[in-house]
């Protein structure tokens, strides 16, 4: 105790170099966690956002289908969507059907992704449908489709309208259907928007000559920290059937994945750089406080006191300056998280449209979330770099001469 607090008085011998470097690595860790917060608020959002629109948390796939996106890869659900909406932590299980098709009206014909879908279970789970009402996203049990905004105008149709859809059933045959527009929805993601056509998965499974099949089960979960107990569970559902497979969003969406990944990975580069700023300020007021006691020092080793003792000495006011340093960056970057949270940075005023990144179309008011693992572990990083920045100095201080200190000036 007597060595911590003859530390905490050598710190603030020269009150402003501590205030100044006390400041810096604050700051650096205050702008590591919050950047991090709404990275972790950003992503989290992003693969909501994704797997509610696209392939669940969780999805189950003929072995081949997730590589070839082949049509004929198709099976029939049977008891699975039950069997798996019964499993803790599932809150909805969608199944699918994708099939490629032409859509023609009167005017102008466009090739389209026939979707077929439960309207009710998609409208409670899809973002680009949460909006409808159920008289905008009706029951789709006859022949109303739902229609991307871009591709209703491609084909100079209005709502109310029929149009014809055209696809190859699994004999090869050519097969048509007309179909009426009973809804509009826009994605925001163009490529999406040309070619959305959403139908009743009953009607677009007769119409493909394999009628009660499905080729995509999505799984969604109450929490994305679900995936984890559930994924075995969904494993053994499955064992009698060896000709399924489950997957996890990451590998089912490989462009999502890969894209928050890489963006990660840059955020991390930045990240470094703060710490690395950190790490010189640390040593720079060390070593500084170790030369300006040069002479100190040679008295103290004179008088009997081991080079140890002055290392340990460094070291202590290495700590107490991570430590310092550690709760006052902590303080700022919770609140700097907080507002992030609350506010959020909206990038409307930037930016017209709607915001798309790996294939997602994501709120542009950026909110964080907290990670408090994440948040404890690199403030008790930054107290150990505070020591490792310590070596330096510390092994400057045990070198010192008793005999050279005295005559130093």
């Amino acid at each position: 105790m007597e060595l911590l607090n003859l530390a905490w008085k050598n710190l603030w011998r020269s009150r402003r170099r501590t205030l100044i470097t006390l400041a810096a690595v604050s700051f650096s860790l205050m702008l590591v966690q919050g950047s991090h917060n709404l990275s972790f608020g950003v992503y989290s959002a992003m693969i909501d956002s994704g797997v509610r629109a696209g392939t669940g948390h969780l999805v189950v796939y003929q072995r081949d289908y997730v590589d070839s996106r082949d049509e004929k890869f198709s099976f029939a659900p049977q008891q699975l969507v039950e069997q798996i909406g019964q499993l803790d932590g599932v809150e909805a299980v969608l199944p699918r059907l994708f099939l490629p098709g032409l859509a023609q009206s009167t005017r102008e014909s466009r090739g389209v992704l026939v979707t077929g879908v439960d309207s009710q279970a998609e409208q409670r789970i899809n973002p680009f449908l949460k909006g409808m009402s159920l008289e905008q996203l009706p029951s789709l049990s006859g022949r109303e489709a739902v229609v991307g905004s871009r591709l209703l105008k491609e084909l100079q149709l209005k709502p109310g309208n029929k149009f014809v859809v055209t696809l190859q059933s699994r004999d090869g045959e050519l097969v048509s259907e007309m179909f009426r527009v009973h809804s509009v929805v826009t994605t925001g993601m163009k490529n999406i928007d040309k070619s959305l056509l959403l139908v009743g998965r009953e009607r677009a499974a007769r119409l493909a000559g394999i009628p009660g099949e499905i080729q995509e089960l999505a799984v969604v979960l109450r929490d994305q920290q679900a995936e984890q107990a559930v994924y075995p569970k969904l494993q053994r559902l499955l064992k009698d059937r060896p000709q399924l497979r489950a997957l996890s969003w990451t590998e089912a969406m490989p462009n999502l994945s890969n894209a928050i990944k890489l963006d990660y990975a840059s955020s991390q580069f930045i990240f470094i750089i703060l710490l690395l700023i950190v790490t010189i300020g640390v040593i720079n007021t060390l070593l500084m406080s170790v030369m300006e006691r040069f002479k100190e020092f040679g008295v103290i080793l004179a008088v009997g006191a081991s080079a140890l003792r002055l290392r340990i000495l460094v070291f202590a006011e290495a700590f107490l300056l991570g430590v310092v340093a550690m709760v006052l960056g902590s303080v700022f970057g919770s609140l700097l998280t907080w507002y992030l949270q609350a506010v959020g940075i909206d990038l409307r005023d930037f930016m017209e449209g709607n915001l798309e990144f790996g294939g997602v179309v994501f709120d542009p008011i950026m909110r964080a979330s907290w990670d408090w693992p994440y948040m404890l572990q690199i403030a008790f990083f930054m107290l150990l770099l505070s020591l490792v920045a310590a070596i330096y100095p510390a092994i400057k201080a045990g070198r010192i001469l008793p005999a050279e200190a005295l005559r130093h000036h």
